[in-house]
């Protein structure tokens, strides 16, 4: 189980392949690298591909403090020093996403590209903090069974929940979110819906981007994939039909279609 010390956390981290440049993937809230095994497979060949697991999720180190986006930046901005030593292609969704950004905004100089996906550069939506609020809380009372049902419905767009053929893999995602620990992951839901917005620091990004949003997100809805893409000079969009909160399982060749294009196109 490799595992390197980052910050004064041991964060859990894989690497497959080997190619020249290297490809940094962060996870999303309540996940872990896990929800990158398709883009990985299909990019290892071309690219050294690595995934890490942030503080408190996965099998990482759940440590006291240090939960807030611009400390979880400063991990994968240690685990890019120290794994590789050079700039990187950073894909982040979601809550990678909101780190990803952090990095391409405070630290460009270690970026090649960043690819965004089902993310957004504002904070929480007021309406939304008393209710995913009470996440953290039901969970630590009760454990994540009672959060699971709303949980999914928030990850996952309609046309995966809904769809027979894939039973078996609700089934697993479902597993996977399970295997939180209640206390922990508490910590890490506080750490992004107290997070502050960045949006007006987005014109300052230089760095290529690719922005990847589901047309079925109820999380970070389309609208504000289309915000970012309008504040970052030269990004490009890519709207995934059929897809929600989670179109690395929902929609993974589409996802790695998107990815694998967008860096193509920066190499010519």
């Amino acid at each position: 189980m490799p595992r390197m010390m980052l910050n004064g956390a041991a964060i859990y981290y894989e690497e497959h392949g080997n190619g020249d440049e290297t490809i940094v993937f962060a996870h999303g809230l309540l996940w872990s690298g896990q929800m990158y095994e398709a883009q990985v497979a299909a990019l290892k060949d071309r690219y050294r591909c690595i995934t890490f697991d942030f503080r408190g999720q996965g099998q990482s180190e759940a440590t006291a403090t240090g939960y807030d986006m611009d400390t979880l930046a400063q991990d994968a901005l240690a685990l890019i020093k120290e794994r590789v030593g050079r700039p990187v292609h950073f894909v982040g969704l979601s809550m990678g996403g909101f780190v990803g950004m952090r990095l391409a905004i405070h630290h460009p100089e270690w970026l090649l590209s960043l690819s965004l996906l089902e993310t957004s550069a504002d904070p929480e939506p007021k309406e939304n903090l008393l209710k995913y609020k009470l996440l953290p809380k039901v969970a630590r009372m009760f454990g994540m069974w009672i959060v699971a049902p709303q949980a999914m419905n928030i990850m996952f767009g309609k046309t995966f929940l809904n769809d027979p053929a894939r039973k078996s893999q609700r089934a697993e995602m479902r597993h996977r979110l399970l295997q939180n620990d209640r206390f922990n992951i508490a910590k890490a839901i506080d750490g992004v819906f107290s997070r502050q917005g960045v949006y007006e620091y987005l014109p300052s990004i230089k760095t290529p981007t690719l922005i990847v949003v589901g047309d079925e997100d109820i999380a970070t809805i389309p609208a504000k994939s289309r915000r970012m893409n309008t504040a970052i000079q030269g990004s490009q969009l890519v709207v995934i039909p059929h897809a929600g909160h989670t179109s690395t399982i929902e929609t993974p060749d589409a996802v790695t279609t998107a990815i694998r294009e967008f860096l193509h196109n920066l190499a010519l």
